[in-house]
C-alpha cells in the first residue's frame, strides 16, 4: 500500500512518474553533491600545487649549474700559446739490452783413440759468469775453455808458430794469469809452451802434445855423438886427428838438430780446445748436456760490454746518425741512462738458398747499436727499453707554435691566426722553419708576435665558423 507520500515501498515500480520525496532518498542525494565538491577540490589543489613546484624549479639551481651560469660560455677556437725555446726533433724506439758480440763454441772434440765425440763434461752453468782461463764444457775428455781476444781460432797453436793469432794467445795466457817470459811476440817458444803447460794444469788436464815429433830419436843421436866423440878425444886430446874433427862436427850437428826438434815438439793448444772471446766477463746464454753429441752449436756466449740494439723503419734512418747523444730507460726496474750511437745499420733479408745475390731493399728495416755511457749492469741482459733519440734541434730559441696552428694559403702565404685579447683575430704572415715533436718553428715576416701569445689551432665542434 502507499505510504502517506504516495510511495509504494513493496511495489516502487508501479510508480514510476512520480517523485520519490522519502527523506533517506533526499539525503543520499546530498552525500552524492558533497563528494563531487571534494573531488573537485582536489584537483584545484593540485594544480596549485604543481604552479608551485614549477615556479620553485625556476628558482632553486643545483651549486653545479649555478657555476656553470656564472662562467664565461663555451669557447668556440681551440687555442695554444706562442713558446720560445729551443725545438728539438726526437725519435722514440724499443730496444733490447744484449752483448757487444755472440759467439758459438763449435769444438771438433774426438782425437786418437776416441770412437765418438760426445759432451763429457759442463763446467759452467746457465747465464753464468765466464773469466779468463775458465774452463766451459770437457768434449770426449778434452776441455773446451775461454781466453780473451778478438781473432777466433782458426788454426792449432804449435811451439815453433809465428803471427798475430800467436800473439794474441800470449797475450791472453798473460790475462789468465799465467805470463810468458822469454818469448819474443808472435812466437811460440819455450815461454809459451810453460805458460801453456801452467793453464791446462790449473784445469786439471794435460796439455796435447805436437803429434809426429822425433824428439827422443834427436836426443838418442846426440847422445851417441856425444859419445863417440869422447872416446876419440881419449886417443887425440888436442883433436888434431881428422876422425876426432869428424866426430866433434857430427855432434854440433845432432845438437842442433836436437834444438830444431825441441823448438816444434812440446805442448800445443788445438783450435778444437779454445774459444777466444771479446771482453769479460762474458756470460752463458745457452749450452749442451752432458752426453750430447758434438754438433754446429753446444754452447752460446754472450761476450764483452753490454749495449742497446734497436730497429728503425726505412723512413727513421734519416733521422738517426752515429755520435748521436741517445736516453735509455728501463721501465722494468726504472733506471735512466745515457748512451751515444755507435752504428746504424741496414739489417739485410735472409739470403735464399741457392742464390748468391740478395739485393738490398730501400723499405728494409736498419739496426741502431747504442753504446753506454756507463757500463751497464749484468741484470739488464735481455732487458726491453725505450730510446729516445734526438734527431735535430734548432740554433738557439726560436718561437714556435703548435703544426695545427699553421695555415697555408692558395696563393701560397703562410699564416697563423693570433687571439688578441677584446681585439679579435689577426692574422700573421709566417716563414716555417724545422719541425719536431708536433711543434713547427716561425719567424714573423710583417707582424711582431710575443712568447704567451694565443694562436688558434682548431675550431671547436658546434662553434661559429
Amino acid at each position: 500500500m502507499p505510504d502517506e507520500w504516495g510511495y509504494d515501498r513493496a511495489e516502487p515500480h508501479r510508480y514510476p512518474s512520480r517523485r520519490c520525496a522519502c527523506p533517506d532518498r533526499q539525503m543520499s542525494g546530498s552525500g552524492m553533491r558533497g563528494r563531487r565538491r571534494v573531488v573537485v577540490g582536489l584537483a584545484a589543489g593540485a594544480v596549485v600545487l604543481a604552479a608551485t613546484a614549477a615556479a620553485s624549479a625556476s628558482l632553486i639551481q643545483s651549486p653545479q649549474q649555478a657555476a656553470a651560469e656564472k662562467g664565461p660560455p663555451p669557447a668556440d677556437v681551440l687555442t695554444a700559446a706562442v713558446e720560445h725555446r729551443v725545438l728539438r726533433e726526437t725519435l722514440v724506439i724499443r730496444g733490447l739490452v744484449s752483448a757487444d758480440r755472440t759467439v758459438e763454441v763449435t769444438p771438433a772434440g774426438g782425437g786418437e783413440g776416441v770412437a765418438k765425440a760426445v759432451v763429457t763434461k759442463v763446467g759452467v752453468k746457465p747465464l753464468g759468469a765466464v773469466t779468463p782461463g775458465r774452463m766451459l764444457l770437457e768434449v770426449s775428455g778434452r776441455p773446451v775453455f775461454a781466453l780473451r781476444g778478438d781473432v777466433p781460432a782458426y788454426r792449432d797453436l804449435k811451439p815453433g808458430a809465428r803471427g798475430d793469432d800467436v800473439k794474441q794467445l800470449q797475450d791472453a795466457l798473460k790475462q789468465a794469469g799465467h805470463p810468458v817470459s822469454g818469448d819474443v811476440d808472435g812466437t811460440y817458444g819455450a815461454g809459451t809452451k810453460a805458460a801453456v803447460s801452467a793453464l791446462y794444469e790449473s784445469m786439471g788436464y794435460e796439455p796435447a802434445q805436437v803429434p809426429g815429433g822425433d824428439l827422443d830419436g834427436a836426443r838418442a843421436r846426440v847422445k851417441a855423438a856425444q859419445r863417440a866423440f869422447e872416446e876419440l878425444r881419449q886417443k887425440d886430446p888436442a883433436g888434431a886427428l881428422p876422425p876426432t874433427r869428424y866426430a866433434k862436427e857430427d855432434l854440433v850437428g845432432a845438437q842442433s838438430a836436437l834444438v830444431k826438434a825441441e823448438s816444434v815438439s812440446g805442448p800445443m793448444v788445438p783450435a778444437s780446445e779454445v774459444a777466444f772471446l771479446p771482453g769479460f766477463p762474458a756470460r752463458v746464454d745457452s749450452q749442451a748436456r752432458v752426453g750430447d753429441s758434438v754438433g754446429e752449436k753446444l754452447m752460446t756466449l754472450s761476450a764483452g760490454d753490454l749495449v742497446v740494439k734497436g730497429t728503425l723503419a726505412a723512413h727513421e734512418e734519416r733521422l738517426v746518425r752515429q755520435g748521436q747523444k741517445v736516453k735509455l730507460s728501463a721501465e722494468s726496474t726504472g733506471e735512466e741512462f745515457t748512451g751515444t750511437v755507435a752504428s746504424v745499420l741496414q739489417a739485410l733479408p735472409e739470403p735464399v738458398k741457392g742464390d748468391k745475390t740478395t739485393p738490398t731493399s730501400p723499405a728494409a728495416d736498419w739496426q741502431v747499436t747504442v753504446k753506454p755511457d756507463k757500463p751497464l749492469s749484468g741484470r739488464l741482459m735481455g732487458q726491453d727499453v725505450r730510446l729516445t733519440v734526438e734527431a735535430a734541434a734548432s740554433k738557439g730559441e726560436v718561437f714556435v707554435v703548435p703544426t695545427t696552428a699553421i695555415t697555408a694559403g692558395a696563393d701560397g702565404r703562410v699564416t697563423i691566426t693570433v687571439l688578441d685579447p677584446g681585439a679579435g683575430r689577426r692574422q700573421v704572415e709566417v716563414l716555417p722553419g724545422m719541425a719536431g715533436d708536433g711543434y713547427v718553428e716561425i719567424t714573423p715576416l710583417k707582424t711582431r708576435i710575443a712568447a704567451g701569445d694565443r694562436v688558434i689551432v682548431g675550431v671547436k665542434r658546434g662553434g661559429p665558423a
